[in-house]
């Protein structure tokens, strides 16, 4: 089992910047092979914003390259998201998710980007 707590979201302008933080933790976290950040904005589907492989090895979102950047602290077992340039389309619920072989979730963390 791995439980995945986020912190981090608020309310910002458009142009600020937010980190999200994403602590791991329980008996399988050193199984983990991905872990990284989905979004759910109001209606619309949950997409992923950006992961981050055991290798290191990225992935985001072509919506929020050059923008977005994670990263992870596998000895506090941390995963962290700095987003800058933040636009309003960025609004959404922040989701930490984990695979292992199966996937877990964290409760989700508000994004809200104002003009």
């Amino acid at each position: 089992q791995v439980q995945l707590v986020e912190s981090g979201g608020g309310l910002v302008q458009a142009g600020g910047s937010l980190r999200l933080s994403c602590a791991a933790s329980g008996s399988t976290t050193e199984n983990i092979n991905t872990i990284g950040w989905y979004r759910q904005a109001p209606g619309k589907q949950r997409e992923l914003v950006a992961h981050i492989s055991i290798l290191n090895a990225t992935k985001y979102a072509d919506s929020v390259k050059g923008r977005f950047t994670i990263s992870r602290d596998d000895a506090k077992n941390m995963v962290y998201l700095q987003m800058n340039s933040l636009k309003p389309e960025d609004t959404a619920v922040y989701y930490c998710n984990a695979f292992t072989v199966v996937d877990y979730w964290g409760q989700g963390t508000q994004v809200t980007v104002s003009l």
